[in-house]
C-alpha cells in the first residue's frame, strides 16, 4: 500500500473526463505540471450522469473520519453535463431541474458540516459540457454497427450548459465555461466545432488543450494558493542540493508540505 505523502485533485465526470488521460488530454497535462506537488485523481466513468455518480461519489470521496488516513484533496473539479443532456427516453437522460440538484449535491456533500463526507480544505470547479457539433455526432451514430440514431443535440447541450452556470453562481463556485471558450474557438459556428471533437459529442487533443487552459485559468484566479505554480515539491526536487552536501540527506530528503513555498 503506497503511503500518504502527497495532497490530491480529485477529477469527477463522464467519458470526457474519463478520457483526459489520453496522449495530451487535459488529465495528463494536469498530472504533469502537478508532479510532486499534488496527485491527480481520475474518477471519470464514461456514460455516467449525475444521478448515477451520487452514489459512486459517496463511496470515492472519504468520510470525515476516514479522512485522517487518506489523502487530502484540495481541489475537486466536477464535470457532468454531456450525457444527462441525453434526450429522453434515453437511459442517460435527467432532467434539468434535477440535474441541477445533483449538482447542488455533489457540492454540499463536501462544503457541509453536516455532511459525512465535509471536507473545509477541499474547493469545488464546475466544468460546463462542450457544445456538440450535431451533424458530426449524426455521421458518427450512423457509422456504426448497427447504425443508431442521433443521440445528443447542440441547442439542449447548451441549456445544460447554463444549468452548470446558473449553479456555480448561486453556489458561489467558479465555472469553466467550456461551452463558451470551445465555441469561440470554433468562430461561433457549430460545424467548425469539428476540429476539436472526435465524433461530435467526444474532445480530440486541440479540444482537451482548450479544456486544460480553462481549468488552468481558473485555478489561477479563484483558488491561486492551489496552483502549481504557488506550490513546492513534497521531496525537495533538487538532486545538486543533496549531492553538494551528502552528509545532510537524510534531512534534506524529509517530506515537506507544497503549501510552505
Amino acid at each position: 500500500m503506497a503511503a500518504n505523502v502527497q495532497d490530491a485533485i480529485m477529477l469527477l465526470g463522464d467519458s470526457l473526463t474519463q478520457g483526459g488521460y489520453d496522449l495530451n488530454g487535459f488529465v495528463a497535462k494536469l498530472a504533469h505540471v502537478y508532479n510532486r506537488k499534488m496527485d491527480v485523481l481520475n474518477r471519470g466513468f464514461s456514460g455516467y450522469n449525475t444521478d448515477w455518480i451520487l452514489p459512486v461519489f459517496e463511496q470515492c470521496f472519504a468520510t470525515q473520519h476516514e479522512q485522517q488516513h487518506a489523502p487530502k484533496v484540495r481541489l475537486i473539479v466536477i464535470w457532468f453535463g454531456a450525457n444527462d443532456a441525453a434526450p429522453p427516453p434515453k437511459p442517460q437522460h435527467v432532467p434539468l431541474d434535477r440535474f441541477r440538484a445533483n449538482l447542488r449535491k455533489l457540492i454540499w456533500m463536501v462544503r457541509a458540516p453536516e455532511s459525512p463526507h465535509y471536507s473545509p480544505d477541499t474547493r469545488v470547479i464546475l466544468m460546463t459540457p462542450p457544445p456538440v457539433n450535431t451533424a458530426q455526432r449524426e455521421r458518427a451514430q450512423l457509422a456504426k454497427s448497427p447504425p443508431k440514431e442521433l443521440d445528443r443535440e447542440f441547442e439542449t447541450t447548451r441549456r445544460y450548459a447554463e444549468a452548470v452556470k446558473e449553479v456555480g453562481k448561486e453556489e458561489s463556485v467558479p465555472v469553466v465555461d467550456l461551452w463558451e471558450n470551445l465555441y469561440a474557438a470554433a468562430g461561433m459556428e457549430e460545424e467548425k466545432l469539428e476540429d476539436f471533437l472526435t465524433d461530435g459529442l467526444h474532445l480530440n487533443e486541440k479540444g482537451y488543450a482548450i479544456v486544460f487552459d480553462g481549468l488552468d485559468k481558473v485555478i489561477k484566479s479563484a483558488y491561486p494558493e492551489y496552483h502549481y505554480d504557488n506550490l513546492q515539491s513534497v521531496f525537495i526536487y533538487s538532486f545538486d542540493l543533496i549531492a553538494e552536501n551528502p552528509e545532510k540527506y537524510m534531512e534534506l530528503t524529509k517530506k515537506r508540505s507544497a503549501f510552505n513555498h
